[in-house]
Parts: C-alpha cells; structure tokens; sequence
C-alpha cells in the first residue's frame, strides 16, 4: 500500500473537521493495508497439500515408484515397506515446503484465504482499533469509527454505546456504499471523506454540537 500524500491526508481531516463542526459525535478514521498475515490459514493449507499428496501416493505408489526408478536407473529395484514409507514422508515434506513458498507470494495466500474468513479477520481487527481509539474514549461516547482494509477489500463502521442506543446499524449503509464506490476507484482519500460526510449528516441529526463541546479525538486520518 503506497502512503497516502500529505494532501490526501489533509483532505480526510478536513473532511473529520468539517462533519466535527456540527455534532458533539468524534469521527475516527483508520486505513489498513492488511488485517491480517493469515498464517494460520497458510499452515492448514500447506498441511492439506501435504496430507492428500501422500494419500495420492499411499493409495497409487506404483506410477510413482516406477518414474523415480526411470529417472536414476533403478531398474529392477524391489521397494521395501520402510523405503515406501520413507518415500510418503519425504513426498509429504517436499509438497508442504513447496506450498509454503508458492504461498510467500500475497496474491496466491488471499486467493487461498476464504471470503468469510477475511471477512471475520477485518471485523475483528476493527473491533480491536475501536476499543483502542474510539470507544468510551470521549465524555459522551460518542466515537465513530471508519476502518478500511484494503487487501481484504473490507470496511466496517462502529459506533459509541451512546449513538449505537440511538442510530441503528443499517442507518451507517449509505455512507459505507458512499465511502466504498470511491475507494473501488482508487480514491481512497475521497471515500473515506465521503464516508465521514455522510457519518457526519446522521450525527448532526441525533448529536447536534454543544457549546462546551472540545475535540476529544485526533482528526488525521491513521494509516497502519
């Protein structure tokens, strides 16, 4: 993920400022490049690789056996039960380690990681940031926050308990589907100043800003 430039930057926090102006409601913005390293899911995969690998050659050794004893002119070589073994082992091995380094490359390991997997790995990793950065963090709670990840292509939006009791989940759906249409684009700035815009009309609604009210939460936009 390339850094966003000082100008995109400037644009989300003018974007957090202005949507601020108007509601005691604290936007928090978070951009990640990934949620997740999935090793885990690496690992299982490897091991599944691995497993039917050796089960193609337990249940069918004989092609296999004869294409090693054509490659090193073993022929007439009688396998014993303990060089079969060995061989199922060492087939098993290669075939992890191979898959292993295929899936150092980014592109085959997300295309190997399930749809809802990464989905649940975003929504965890969102509901951690929100803890840290924006929940019961101000004098109302009422923190919002805004976390894309953009290897999963995922986003999600929390809201504080004060604003959840009052502003159903769905109502954040226009701003997500606001947010999103741009970040698909590659403006990813844009959207996340979409997003606020239109986090910022439905706290102006239910939140409208008080006299006394200060700046609890940083406006800048988080790149992790």
């Amino acid at each position: 993920m390339r850094p966003l430039s000082p100008e995109e930057q400037a644009l989300v926090t003018r974007a957090v400022e202005s949507a601020e102006a108007r509601t005691s409601g604290e936007i928090v913005t978070v951009l990640a490049e990934r949620s997740d390293g999935y090793s885990d899911v690496v690992l299982v995969g490897c091991a599944a690789i691995a497993f039917t690998a050796m089960s193609v050659f337990a249940a069918m050794p004989a092609p296999f056996l004869e294409l090693w004893d054509r490659i090193f002119a073993q022929w007439g070589h009688v396998w014993s039960i303990g060089e079969i073994a060995s061989m199922t082992i060492a087939l098993g091995l290669f075939a992890f380690l191979l898959a292993w380094l295929v899936l150092t490359n980014d592109a085959l390991r997300f295309a190997l990681v399930p749809g809802p997997v990464r989905t649940r790995r975003v929504h965890d990793a969102a509901v951690r940031h929100f803890k840290v950065g924006a929940e019961r963090r101000t004098h109302g709670r009422t923190g919002v926050l805004l976390y894309v990840s953009l290897r999963e292509h995922r986003a999600e939006i929390f809201a504080d308990e004060a604003i959840a009791t009052r502003v159903p989940a769905d109502v954040w759906g226009e701003a997500m589907a606001d947010m999103l249409a741009e970040i698909r684009n590659g403006r990813i700035a844009e959207g996340f100043a979409a997003g606020v815009r239109d986090v910022g009309e439905v706290l102006a609604q239910h939140f409208p800003k008080a006299e006394n009210d200060r700046n609890e939460l940083p406006d800048r936009l988080i790149q992790l």
